[in-house]
C-alpha cells in the first residue's frame, strides 16, 4: 500500500513538467552529477478508507522487525575548515527526457526550389591595362597609367603669354607735379624761394646758464657761465665765456672762446676755434678742439682740448642733467673738472687733475626765459695745483651756497 501511494505522488509531480515541454525536442547535455542532499521522505497522507470487506481468515501474526541501530551524530567541522559552497539551484529539467522535444523551425530560404544556374554572373570591372604589354615594364617600378596610350590626340597646353616689358621709370617725367602745370623753370624758382625762407634759416640764441653769487666761509664771490650762437642747422658761430672772482677784487679767472661749430649728427656738434684767457696773469691764448651735445638719457655734455701759446696742453669736461620734478620745478646736478699735461706754476696749475667742482641747483621756471635757482657747490684743488695754492696761502677747497638765475634771449 505504501509503495502505491509513493508512485501516485511522483506521477502527480511529474505531470506538469511533462506537459510544459511536450512537443519540444530540446537535446540538452546531461547535467553534471553534483552531490545532492538526501531527499526528505514525503509526508505520509492518510489513506482513504477502503470499503468494508468480509473478514478473511486471519493470517499469522508477523514478528516486528528489529529496529536499526541509531546513527551516530556527525562531528562538528573544525573552525578552520572553509565554508561550504552555496547549493546550486536544482535544474528544472533534471531527469526529463528532452530528446522528444522538436527543434525550432528554420527560416524559409527565399531561393528554395529556384534554378540559380540561369542567373547572369555580376559584371567584372574593366582592367585599365587590358591589351597592354606589361612585360616591358621594369620590375620593381611603379606602373605608368599612361604607358602604351597614344598621347598625341590629347590637347596640348597653350603656350604661356609673353612677359610684358617692365613699366617705365616712375620719375621718367617731371619730378614734381607742379612742373607739369606751371613749367619746370617757374616751379624751380618757387622752390628756391621756399628753401630760402623756410629751409636753412639763420637764427641766434644767447644763454646765460649760470649767473650766481657764492656764499661760503671765506670772502663772498661770484661766477658766470654763458654762451651764444648764430647760424643755421648745420653750421654755427659759437661764443662761450666763463669766469669767477671775489667781490671787491679782480676776477681770478676769465676767458672767452670763439668756435666754429659743425653738426655731425642730430645730437652732437664738433667745435674748433680759439680761446683767450684774460685772467689769471699772464694772459694766454689757446687753440680749441671739442665736442658738445646731448648724450643718451638727456645728459648735456661738453668736452674740449686746449693747447696754449706757451705749449701747455690741458682739457676740460662738463656734464649736467635736468631732472624735472614738476613742469616748472627742475633739479640740475652738474660736475666740471680740469686736467693738465704739465706744470704751469705761473698761473697756479700743476700736472694731473687740477680741480673738481660738483654742484646741485634747484630752479623754478617762471617762464622758459627766466628761472631763478638756489643750490650748493663743492670745489677742491688736487695734486700739484693744491700744493701751489697752499704755498700762496690760498684755500684748496670748500662748500658754498649758491643764489643765481638762468636766462636766455
Amino acid at each position: 500500500m505504501k509503495r502505491l501511494l509513493i508512485l501516485l505522488a511522483a506521477t502527480a509531480l511529474a505531470a506538469p513538467a511533462l506537459a510544459q515541454h511536450q512537443g519540444h525536442n530540446m537535446p540538452m547535455p546531461a547535467p553534471k552529477a553534483k552531490p545532492k542532499a538526501a531527499p526528505k521522505p514525503a509526508p505520509r497522507k492518510p489513506a482513504a478508507k477502503a470499503p468494508a470487506r468480509k473478514p478473511a481468515a486471519k493470517a499469522p501474526a508477523r514478528k516486528p522487525a528489529a529496529k536499526a541501530p541509531p546513527r551516530a551524530a556527525p562531528r562538528a567541522a573544525p573552525r578552520t575548515a572553509p565554508k561550504p559552497a552555496p547549493p546550486t539551484p536544482a535544474d528544472p529539467h533534471a531527469g526529463h527526457d528532452m530528446g522528444a522535444t522538436p527543434s525550432p523551425p528554420k527560416p524559409a530560404d527565399p531561393h528554395a526550389g529556384h534554378d540559380m544556374s540561369a542567373m547572369p554572373a555580376p559584371p567584372t570591372p574593366a582592367d585599365p591595362h587590358a591589351g597592354h604589354d606589361m612585360g616591358a615594364m621594369p620590375q620593381g617600378a611603379a606602373a605608368d597609367p599612361m604607358a602604351g596610350h597614344d598621347m598625341s590626340a590629347m590637347p596640348q597646353p597653350a603656350p604661356a603669354p609673353p612677359v610684358a616689358p617692365p613699366p617705365a621709370a616712375a620719375f621718367s617725367g617731371p619730378r614734381h607735379a607742379a612742373d607739369a602745370v606751371y613749367g619746370e623753370a617757374a616751379s624751380a624758382e618757387a622752390r628756391e624761394q621756399f628753401r630760402h625762407e623756410h629751409g636753412d634759416i639763420l637764427t641766434y640764441k644767447l644763454l646765460i646758464d649760470r649767473l650766481e653769487v657764492k656764499l661760503g666761509d671765506g670772502p663772498d664771490g661770484y661766477a658766470w657761465d654763458g654762451e651764444g650762437w648764430y647760424g643755421g642747422d648745420i653750421d654755427k658761430l659759437w661764443i662761450k665765456s666763463e669766469g669767477e672772482g671775489s667781490f671787491g677784487e679782480n676776477p681770478e679767472q676769465a676767458e672767452v672762446q670763439a668756435l666754429y661749430s659743425r653738426a655731425i649728427d642730430p645730437w652732437f656738434n664738433l667745435q674748433a676755434g680759439v680761446r683767450y684767457d684774460f685772467r689769471p696773469d699772464p694772459e694766454r691764448a689757446h687753440l680749441v678742439l671739442g665736442i658738445q651735445g646731448l648724450a643718451p638719457y638727456w645728459f648735456e655734455v661738453d668736452g674740449a682740448l686746449f693747447l696754449s701759446d706757451a705749449g701747455d696742453l690741458s682739457a676740460r669736461f662738463e656734464g649736467e642733467y635736468d631732472q624735472r620734478i614738476t613742469r616748472k620745478l627742475i633739479l640740475q646736478p652738474r660736475v666740471e673738472f680740469n686736467l693738465a699735461a704739465q706744470d704751469a706754476p705761473e698761473i697756479g696749475v700743476g700736472s694731473g687733475l687740477v680741480d673738481i667742482e660738483a654742484g646741485l641747483r634747484l630752479r623754478y621756471e617762471f617762464s622758459p626765459e627766466f628761472a631763478p635757482y638756489v643750490g650748493v657747490q663743492y670745489g677742491r684743488l688736487f695734486g700739484d695745483s693744491a700744493d701751489i695754492a697752499r704755498a700762496r696761502g690760498d684755500d684748496v677747497g670748500g662748500l658754498s651756497l649758491l643764489l643765481g638765475v638762468r636766462t636766455w634771449f
